[in-house]
């Protein structure tokens, strides 16, 4: 059976998500990890040097601006899950208003971001890249900051890597897991395009500490 975007979508409300095994793999396997890493939204760790390098003014953020070029960054390594199955389904989810990217902009390029999936009020991250300093950090400040005033009760991560852990990411039993995100399907649906940017980086430190 062909994976559509309608069958992913269903995926992920059952907790599971696609991977391949590399960039040329046409095929996809579906992973549901015995431990899961999230991003408590209450719990976002900014460190002093986060805070000072969100409130400089020399970086730009937008939202959904370029989906494609966050792909292209996050699957730009030597060794990546994301083939050109996974691009294909997830171009069609951006159309359809389910999959979203967050871009971080420096002297007029891209120079980081994150990309992901919104089922209900659950947000599913998919992967995130860097090509300045600091750049896949401030994408994942501002993620948050937009993911909490949006209404988001879950940021599921997938797996816990060391730079998450140090910005307040843990791991949960899939228990635990499917227990939160049966929560998070409850009711109505979060819309992340509801909701405007922070106007500042000062702002997204500023909130942060008033709800972490």
């Amino acid at each position: 059976m062909s994976v559509t975007a309608e069958l992913l979508l269903h995926a992920y409300r059952s907790g599971i998500f696609p991977m391949a095994e590399q960039r040329d793999d046409p095929d996809l396997f579906w992973v549901d990890p015995r431990r899961r890493g999230i991003l408590p939204l209450d719990g976002f760790h900014i460190s002093r040097s986060l805070a000072r390098r969100l409130r400089r003014q020399d970086y730009r953020v937008t939202l959904n601006a370029d989906f494609a070029g966050v792909m292209e960054g996050c699957a730009d390594r030597p060794e990546t899950w994301i083939n050109e199955t996974i691009r294909a389904l997830f171009d069609e989810l951006h159309v359809t208003g389910h999959a979203h990217s967050l871009e971080v902009w420096m002297e007029g390029q891209l120079a980081g971001g994150v990309y992901g999936v919104t089922v209900g009020r659950a947000f599913c991250g998919e992967s995130m890249f860097s090509r300045r300093t600091d750049a896949s950090k401030l994408a994942l400040a501002w993620m948050v900051d937009l993911l909490n005033r949006a209404g988001f009760t879950l940021f599921d991560t997938q797996f816990l890597t060391p730079h998450l852990a140090t910005l307040g990411a843990i791991e949960i039993p899939r228990r635990e897991y499917q227990r939160r995100l049966s929560e998070a399907l409850e009711g109505d649906p979060a819309d992340l395009r509801a909701v405007p940017l922070a106007l500042s980086g000062q702002d997204v430190v500023q909130r942060n500490t008033q709800t972490s």
